[in-house]
């Protein structure tokens, strides 16, 4: 006869059979599709506004027990109330922890990017499992940071490019590390973002704050400005202080599958050009070249030096030789351009096509490297959260490999604000420098005012490239390390 689990022993159930999980048979639960509710992960979002990823990944864990939502602005967040009307409601992320703690698991953050890290250390030094949405964070040393937490307080961490546990991603690597289009050394990559505003100087003047938001929350870690409508809700996205601009926002998805398959670290050197930029705001369109030295040998084939050329705001690469007339690159795309051949494919690998066609037509698929999720990328994170931690399986974007992506993704735009040197910025990864900078050397940049003539903004580029790369908190903000 089978006995009750215990929500304490079902946390610690561990998976079987070679990396094919389950989280408890149906049968032992009362039922098909039945789970009993002390049972469940407990689990709090954080930024749940309607037009963001909060609400869509709490949709697809809804099957767990959603206990809390926070968010700063309570309009933007009332119809992701109402669809879980028993979770108890918060403006303050630090309120939720100090009163409801006890009663969480795990924690979705789905804030504006210069608030993820900030929030995650938070959830992280209080042991909760943290499902933090793309990109990561918004420095390079803030993703390093906080994989490094990931590791001291040994909680499961996700992030959330959700297509990365899609099959294809596992398939164009083994096509790949196979031999089929040779060796790699050159790949390009796309996005048709941004689709919010970006070019932008700030706004001459502030707006009344609604009464329905909290501003200073929403401000955080970031220097304090009037509200303006132009912030808030979602074209945030656009402004340096707040987001990633379109390089943030995409390339966690567009080139996840190139971090890959081409076992990407840090890279060597990168450089950007771009449409006419400012101090305030990410440009309407850049390309920025990032080179990678050699890699050991993966599969059958060598990792030899590799450039990967990003491009957005309708920026595109040349068709590659073998492409079908007729068949369109696409919003977004890679191409990854080999000796033998060549693999064009869209997001997360989807559509992956080997050309020329003629020539991989029949050419069988490679042998199985990789695990196959088998579910979504939320519930792989909740698998992993009620296994025990001695012999736990991570979901495959944990901060070991998410907190390197977000760092070689931040690491660009951190090219396109330094972009006036006119050079090529020699990286050392390990150290998060940029180790070719004078001490005279200056950026100049616009920082005009709508309606008037653009003001020429000079900065010390050293100086600059330290606080893109480990930014100053606002008083009163920490990642308390």
């Amino acid at each position: 006869m089978n006995q009750p689990i215990s929500r304490r022993r079902f946390l610690g159930v561990t998976a079987t059979a070679a990396g094919l999980f389950t989280i408890v048979p149906s049968r032992v639960m009362g039922g098909f599709g039945y789970v009993a509710p002390s049972d469940k992960l407990n689990i709090a979002g954080i930024g749940v506004g309607k037009g963001g990823k909060g609400r869509v990944n709490l949709n697809n864990m809804k099957s767990e027990n959603i206990v809390a939502l926070c968010d700063i602005d309570w309009d933007y967040s009332k119809d992701t109330f109402a669809e879980f009307p028993d979770a108890k409601r918060f403006i303050d992320y630090r309120k939720m922890l100090s009163e409801i703690g006890k009663e969480i698991d795990a924690v979705v953050i789905a804030t504006p990017d210069h608030s993820h890290a900030v929030i995650a250390m938070a959830y992280m030094q209080s042991g909760k499992h943290v499902y933090v949405q793309k990109p990561l964070t918004h420095s390079v040393y803030e993703s390093r940071v906080l994989l490094e937490a990931s590791r001291r307080y040994n909680v499961v961490t996700q992030m959330g490019n959700e297509g990365h546990s899609d099959d294809e991603v596992s398939e164009v690597c083994e096509w790949i590390w196979n031999g089929a289009i040779g060796e790699v050394s050159h790949v390009d990559a796309w996005t048709d973002r941004p689709i919010w505003p970006q070019g932008l100087t700030r706004p001459p003047q502030g707006m009344w704050v609604p009464d329905h938001l909290d501003w200073d929350l929403f401000i955080g870690p970031a220097a304090m400005r009037p509200y303006n409508r132009a912030y808030h809700p979602w074209d945030w996205r656009g402004w340096w202080d707040f987001g990633t601009g379109a390089l943030g926002d995409m390339a966690c998805h567009v080139l996840d599958v190139v971090f890959s398959a081409m076992k990407l670290g840090h890279p060597v050197s990168v450089e950007a050009s771009s449409s006419a930029f400012n101090t305030e705001s990410a440009p309407m369109a850049s390309t920025i070249q990032y080179e990678f030295p050699a890699r050991p040998k993966m599969g059958k084939i060598n990792m030899p030096a590799v450039s990967v050329t990003w491009y957005d705001g309708g920026l595109r690469p040349r068709r590659p030789e073998g492409m079908p007339d007729g068949m369109a690159l696409g919003t977004n795309g890679i191409i990854f351009h080999g000796t033998k051949g060549t693999l064009f494919c869209g997001n997360y690998g989807s559509r992956y096509k080997l050309l020329p066609e003629s020539k991989f037509a029949n050419a069988p698929k490679p042998p199985v490297q990789l695990r196959r999720v088998g579910m979504s990328h939320e519930m792989d994170f909740v698998r992993a959260c009620k296994e025990s931690p001695q012999n736990r399986v991570l979901p495959l974007s944990n901060f070991e490999y998410s907190g390197p992506l977000t760092e070689m993704v931040v690491m660009g735009n951190l090219a396109v604000r330094l972009k006036g040197l006119n050079k090529k910025l020699m990286w050392d990864g390990i150290n998060m420098r940029i180790t070719n900078l004078a001490d005279d050397d200056v950026v100049r940049v616009a920082n005009g005012i709508p309606g008037q003539d653009p003001r020429q903004v000079s900065l010390n580029a050293k100086q600059a490239s330290e606080e893109y790369i480990r930014h100053t908190y606002r008083q009163g903000w920490s990642l308390g390390v």
